[in-house]
């Protein structure tokens, strides 16, 4: 449906990235409810919207809003204490994802891996790289693991450095990152454990010295 694709990328979407219901949605486009969820289905078969049970369906994956401590925690927290932490969960989230994800979870894998091989402007780069590991989180299959990640992900997005981070991804950064990315895809394509784990882990400490190099060259000691 053209109309609800059109709705996605618009200023209509709040913040937050979640959808109205799908009763008002099914009102706004003058179609039956039905229809309008074979749509959604087809739209979340694409990776182009998230549903959260009990959360609704959003137009980009989900964060975690109105959490008075993951606020606080953005306040405080440096890249460095978040990457500490990535590198505890993400590997295991690459092997889990390696040994349970679906058909329709390694397709979406495999699109957003893609996309950030494709990508020349740096904040389309880092909504790739987001939801591409977004994705293995959800491949997990492990809802408490997702919710961990999704905490993760809140603080990045709240953090003051949010925006400073972007300047570490230079085309060649973004290319090498992306090769990463295609590694990553494949060892869980494959259903080798081991292999993602090892290729994640390789990947968010290029990342870590990538982004410690960048702070130390804009603040020389």
């Amino acid at each position: 449906m053209r109309r609800l694709q059109d709705l996605l990328v618009s200023d209509a979407v709040p913040a937050d990235g979640r959808l109205p219901p799908e009763r008002d949605l099914a009102a706004r486009f003058g179609v039956s409810r039905a229809r309008l969820r074979h749509a959604l289905d087809a739209l979340a078969d694409k990776g182009t919207i998230y549903r959260r049970q009990g959360h609704g369906t959003f137009a980009a994956p989900p964060v975690v809003c109105g959490s008075t401590a993951l606020s606080r925690i953005a306040r405080e927290a440096t890249p460095q204490d978040v990457m500490e932490v990535r590198l505890e969960i993400e590997p295991a989230l690459a092997a889990h994802a390696a040994s349970r994800a679906r058909a329709d979870d390694l397709a979406r894998l495999e699109q957003m891996m893609l996309a950030t091989l494709d990508q020349c402007e740096r904040a389309a780069y880092e909504t790739a790289d987001d939801i591409f590991h977004y994705n293995i989180a959800v491949a997990a299959k492990n809802p408490l693991f997702l919710e961990i990640f999704g905490s993760i992900r809140t603080v990045r997005k709240l953090a003051t450095w949010s925006d400073a981070r972007r300047e570490t991804h230079t085309p060649e950064v973004m290319a090498r990152f992306g090769g990463q990315h295609r590694a990553l895809f494949e060892a869980i394509a494959a259903r080798d454990s081991a292999e993602a784990a090892r290729l994640m882990e390789l990947h968010l400490l290029d990342v870590n010295q990538t982004v410690r190099r960048r702070a130390t060259e804009a603040h020389p000691a």
